[in-house]
């Protein structure tokens, strides 16, 4: 996931509420303007709830 920065990720998903799921969070990215890679990434994670941002910053970086 070349490109994409913990702080990319933190700043997509500022004022997202919890949980949620993947759908959510990537309108919460495109809301905030993020890259489309950063969205791609979040639309992709499948239909799983995240907790908190914590659980989704591993599910993004997992495959690193």
């Amino acid at each position: 996931m070349a490109g994409i920065t913990p702080p990319d990720l933190q700043k997509a998903l500022s004022g997202a509420e919890y949980p949620t799921d993947a759908k959510k969070l990537a309108k919460v990215a495109r809301d905030n303007h993020a890259p489309k890679e950063v969205t791609e990434r979040i639309k992709h994670l499948g239909k799983q709830e995240f907790q908190n941002p914590a659980e989704v910053s591993k599910a993004v970086f997992r495959n690193e």
